[in-house]
């Protein structure tokens, strides 16, 4: 491999590992917002509020602060719902038990009864009222009401509906004994979605514009995996335009999006596997989404909230409906609505590749064994597989260029190294000559690298490795870490001993390619630097990815060490010989040759004209 073709993959190889660094929030952004939460723990201690409040789980009646009342706040609209005391109530079937309050009459937490969390406890996505809020938010008698901080009353009983089809539960805020506004919840048997039916009755000379509401939804996703990093870098809000246009944005930094040019059919707050959707057929109008971090909060993710604006359908009620499921593809699909995006796998060439052919690759090996680290290794042989013609083809190319060096060096020593331009002409005539392409053993590798990235987006979505063992991995969705460290720059506090095993096995490549390509110098030292990139890139995303890596460097060497004795250096320069004596009308020159030829006489001419 000649210097410039070698330069130019070592230069791929760059630019991978240092986007795949870069995908990190940066220094700079982390110290902002530690400095902003540090300002507002400041702000709040001042206000005599607690920096971190934090409310309890209960399920019995909790009263509300005991404080005078305002006689002319009892007689405003809803002015008898602002005192009470706090009851739950709940809704449970096999997959979910979701709790109701009284207090806003909202969800007030939803546990994923099947899963638990990376040290096992019951997996909560949120709790509480104080990071949690669900309210509408509109006019009555020039008072602005928000629902969310105002007490209902249950109408019917809370069912556990593990045994049934289906149950309901209502909550009304009254106004008058004939004017209020119920939440109808609903839950069926099985599955993650809970109905909502906001219904309005005689309210419409009570509230200022009773066509449409506006809806103030919140959720600080609770923390669920072991490394809040990660968690944090997979968390972001999606959200699905009528049209199945799905978005997401808040997964590297704070930001807020205002929608108004279409409608926005569902909104979702996910924290990294799991999530929270919410649901209207028709469209809401409107939508201000914002995400923002707190990183001296370690219990959770991140604070989602969503502004939306619904109108009224044709039977005077508003639906909607809540999703609260795992981030799982096979789950989601079966919902509908396009919720299966929000397991993101990459910009549109790569999630083509995942979604049409490698997660039903995945799916089909899942059906023969539940232990994930046996599908991750017949995936990368099936690939291998596939992908072993451009193997083949790449060795071949190194394998010419090696039989040709010998006649590079006699040019190079020739012309010398006083005429760069003259000395690439040389070797271009010598490749013509000889039929080789020097980028042959670089094309192969450039085709490959969609699918190698393809995968680093893969196996961090994918939630069937979450918790899932193989060997000394206890879960395939995180970093396996064998020695705790001081957080050293680059690499972090820890160092994953499969992330080791895979920079071992690519310097070991990169030594055995050096002696194929036949690279001296300081090329032959260079290729070094990438496998140290991808340590400190690599050493906190998933065991799972590090060891798809570290499998697919012992099948490329492999594959190499058998394509060695198919390959015979005798046979090649034999037959760089014959094509040397082929005429010169008869030989093909390929699109690169033709235009480097070109460049070269190019720049010979810019020397002469700048003389006249």
């Amino acid at each position: 491999m000649d210097k410039n073709t070698f330069t130019g993959l070592f230069l791929i190889m760059i630019i991978m590992g240092a986007s795949i660094f870069l995908m990190r929030p940066s220094e700079t952004e982390l110290k902002k917002e530690r400095l902003r939460a540090h300002a507002d723990s400041v702000k709040k201690a001042e206000s005599g509020k607690p920096a971190t409040p934090t409310a309890k789980y209960t399920d019995t009646a909790k009263a509300q602060a005991s404080k005078p009342i305002d006689s002319a706040i009892l007689k405003s609209p809803f002015g008898a719902s602002t005192v009470g005391s706090e009851k739950f109530i709940t809704l449970e079937n096999k997959d979910i038990r979701v709790k109701l309050t009284n207090h806003g009459g909202k969800v007030y937490s939803v546990e994923l009864k099947n899963f638990k969390t990376y040290n096992k406890k019951p997996l909560i996505l949120f709790e509480g009222g104080e990071h949690n809020h669900f309210g509408l938010n509109f006019s009555a008698g020039n008072n602005s009401i928000n629902t969310d901080k105002l007490f209902f009353t249950q109408v019917g009983n809370g069912l556990n509906v593990a045994e049934k089809d289906s149950g309901s539960v209502t909550m009304r805020l009254s106004y008058s004994p004939t004017q209020y506004i119920d939440y109808i919840y609903s839950l069926k048997g099985t599955g993650y979605k809970v109905g909502l039916t906001i219904k309005p009755t005689g309210l419409d000379q009570v509230m200022s514009n009773s066509n449409a509401i506006n809806i103030g939804w919140s959720a600080s996703m609770r923390k669920q995996e072991k490394d809040m990093e990660q968690e944090r870098r997979y968390s972001a809000v999606y959200y699905n335009y009528i049209d199945n246009d799905v978005k997401f944005f808040g997964d590297t930094k704070d930001e807020q999006k205002e929608i108004s040019d279409k409608k926005v059919q569902w909104v979702s707050f996910e924290a990294h596997f799991f999530s929270g959707a919410l649901l209207t057929e028709q469209g809401f109008n409107k939508a201000n989404l914002a995400v923002s971090t707190d990183v001296t909060d370690t219990a959770h993710v991140k604070q989602m909230e969503a502004n939306l604006t619904l109108s009224k359908n044709a039977e005077g009620v508003y639906p909607l409906a809540f999703y609260y499921s795992p981030v799982k593809y096979s789950i989601l699909k079966t919902q509908g609505y396009h919720l299966e995006r929000q397991v993101y796998m990459g910009w549109a060439p790569l999630a083509v590749i995942n979604r049409v052919a490698v997660l039903p690759v995945f799916s089909f090996l899942n059906q023969f064994t539940n232990n994930y680290g046996l599908i991750i290794l017949a995936l990368t042989v099936l690939l291998k597989l596939v992908l072993s013609p451009l193997t083949y083809k790449s060795y071949l190319s190194m394998a010419k260029m090696r039989v040709l060096k010998p006649e590079m060096d006699e040019i190079k020593t020739k012309v010398g190294d006083d005429n760069p331009t003259l000395l690439q002409q040389e070797y271009l005539k010598l490749y013509k000559k000889a039929g080789v392409n020097p980028l042959g053993g670089c094309l192969p590798l450039l085709i490959q690298m969609p699918i190698v990235i393809a995968f680093f987006r893969f196996f961090p979505s994918l939630f069937e490795l979450r918790g899932q063992s193989f060997l000394w991995m206890h879960d395939l969705s995180t970093y396996d870490s064998i020695v705790t460290l001081p957080n050293i720059p680059f690499i972090g506090n820890h160092l994953s001993l499969m992330c080791v095993l895979m920079t071992l096995s690519t310097l070991i490549m990169t030594y055995f390619n050096n002696q194929v390509s036949g690279a001296t110098g300081q090329m032959k030292y260079i290729g070094y630097i990438t496998p140290v990139i991808f340590l400190g890139a690599l050493n906190s995303y998933p065991s799972g990815l590090n060891y798809y890596y570290f499998l697919a460097n012992l099948f490329t060497f492999a594959q190499q060490y058998l394509i060695r004795y198919m390959v015979d250096d005798k046979k090649i320069h034999a037959q760089i010989q014959e094509n040397k004596k082929k005429p010169e009308a008869k030989k093909k020159t390929s699109g690169f040759q033709a235009r480097m030829e070109e460049m070269m006489r190019q720049k010979q001419q810019l020397p002469a004209a700048k003389k006249k």
